[in-house]
């Protein structure tokens, strides 16, 4: 992308280390952090300015996904409309009053460094928005550039459309955040994307750290382990296979030693697995 992008003046890029940072509170249970990045969102995105606007577009872009390559140019054409229509001048000094309230109201040394797992793509919505901006004065083989990789984005079926609007973080208990991130986590490791009963235990877990009580998740994980076990059970008596039966022996033995006594980021992965092994194993009965 040439020079380094400026990821402190991208609205996408900002927006999403906000609601890290909120996660990251909620997970410590530190609501009183967490209420603070709530305020910058809802001081400085508000709906009568132009970040707002931008937030809103960039967010249309990043998020939506199209049929085909006809859909996404009209897309990006009153996308490119909007764009200009942005007072620069405005936009430009509340992205700087932004920025001043994370550094000095949050002091979160992280808060930059987070990964944001669709930095690229995230950087080439911004640069284009800002192309768009320049009109006459653009760089024009750029400006051609990104809009081929943003219209492609768009087709692109397979990437996360989950969006959090500004009017929907108002509640410092709020656990989609927290779920989205800690979802991310998992997905990373294990390279597929949660199931329903994953996302539930996810959600049981995130309640049980903001409420810093665990009898729920224990009854969820308790079941998820019981019924691993008689689904294992169910599989050796279907099966005279000698390889199968002794990896079912050993498998069985690890579901039995699984603990419940402690429950953290760790034994809820453990779990996820365990869940996904219990698809594979409805699937070969």
């Amino acid at each position: 992308m040439g020079k380094s992008h400026n990821k402190k003046r991208n609205v996408g890029i900002i927006y999403e280390l906000l609601l890290r940072n909120i996660s990251s509170s909620l997970i410590k249970n530190d609501k009183k952090s967490a209420q603070k990045a709530l305020d910058i969102i809802e001081n400085r995105f508000g709906k009568s300015t132009e970040l707002y606007k931008e937030f809103r577009l960039f967010n249309a872009l990043a998020k939506s996904t199209v049929s085909d390559t006809s859909v996404a140019a009209a897309i990006l054409t009153e996308a490119k409309q909007a764009a200009r229509r942005c007072d620069a001048k405005v936009l430009s000094y509340e992205k700087s009053r932004l920025i001043r309230d994370i550094n000095y109201n949050l002091k979160d040394e992280k808060f930059y460094h987070r990964r944001v797992p669709e930095y690229k793509t995230y950087a080439t919505i911004q640069t284009l928005l800002n192309e768009w901006r320049l009109k006459d004065m653009s760089d024009l083989s750029k400006t051609i550039q990104f809009e081929s990789k943003v219209a492609e984005w768009l087709i692109n079926t397979g990437k996360d459309t989950a969006s959090f609007d500004v009017e929907n973080i108002k509640n410092p208990n709020v656990d989609s955040l927290v779920v989205k991130i800690m979802s991310e986590k998992i997905n990373e490791k294990y390279g597929k994307k949660l199931g329903n009963l994953q996302q539930h235990v996810l959600k049981e877990y995130v309640f049980s750290l903001a409420e810093d009580r665990d009898d729920r998740i224990r009854d969820v994980l308790s079941d998820i382990k019981n019924k691993s076990i008689l689904d294992l059970e169910n599989l050796k008596s279907s099966t005279d296979n000698k390889v199968i039966l002794e990896k079912i022996d050993r498998v069985k033995k690890k579901v039995f030693s699984e603990t419940l006594e402690e429950i953290n980021d760790e034994s809820i992965s453990r779990f996820l697995v365990l869940i996904n092994l219990r698809e594979e194993i409805s699937e070969a009965l």
